[in-house]
């Protein structure tokens, strides 16, 4: 991927992190994106030890000027963009009817507008060039749900309708469109439920492989996905949960 360049929303932690630093590790430089600088220089840092090349730009991508502003910021940094990863996500674990609207929104803008809004800023940037390669982040909880997870399930339901669509928008350019859902992960997202043995208990009774997957792991599933062997995958998801849904 040398001569690419990637952008990766939540690449400050998990799998966004994880995900950057796997498209560095091949070759392509890296724009960084996340509202925590502090986290995103340190995943900067750790990526230019491996002898890579990482930017960090602070934004909250679910503000229309904040990615407005972080377009223009990546652009005048790298002056293209081959790639795009739309990772960033939150997860409030409650019942529906506990759920205020300004928390139903704030999961809805972080999981869901986000994926619009970066889409519509840099979407025009990959046309014409042959070759672009867009993967949103979606969830086991895409396709099945357990209680407690409406806005998240809705939210990353709704990622693969829009991975779909987008797919069939950029058929024509060389610019495929994917999704990865991932199951239980042992990321930052999920601590509270890696501390609670008896959740975490569950969660493995659940996966048939009896163990939580390795952001590394997605981070491989993300690089196969941008290479041009993966030219004819677009408009679809790559599910990597242990086997979860296979039940």
């Amino acid at each position: 991927m040398r001569g690419r360049v990637a952008v990766v929303t939540g690449a400050s932690r998990g799998l966004g992190k994880a995900i950057a630093m796997a498209l560095s590790g091949a070759g392509a430089r890296v724009a960084l994106v996340a509202r925590d600088l502090d986290k995103l220089n340190q995943t900067a840092s750790e990526i230019a030890r491996a002898g890579g090349d990482a930017r960090p730009f602070r934004a909250d991508v679910g503000d229309e000027q904040q990615v407005a502003a972080l377009e223009r910021a990546v652009l005048a940094e790298y002056g293209q963009v081959q790639i795009l990863v739309n990772n960033a996500g939150i997860n409030l674990r409650k019942p529906l009817v506990e759920f205020s609207l300004e928390e139903w929104n704030r999961v809805v803008n972080t999981n869901l507008t986000s994926v619009f809004l970066m889409c519509r800023a840099f979407v025009p940037h990959l046309k014409g060039r042959g070759y672009g390669r867009i993967i949103n982040i979606g969830s086991t909880m895409s396709w099945v749900s357990i209680p407690g997870r409406s806005a998240y399930s809705a939210t990353k339901a709704a990622i693969l309708g829009i991975t779909r669509a987008l797919a069939l928008e950029l058929a024509t350019e060389g610019v495929t469109v994917n999704a990865i859902c991932p199951g239980p992960f042992a990321t930052e997202l999920n601590t509270a439920l890696l501390q609670d043995p008896k959740v975490s208990e569950w969660f493995m009774s659940r996966v048939p492989v009896g163990r939580w997957g390795r952001v590394e792991e997605v981070g491989a599933m993300a690089v196969y996905l941008c290479s041009e062997q993966a030219g004819f995958v677009t408009g679809t998801d790559l599910v990597i949960d242990g086997g979860w849904l296979a039940q």
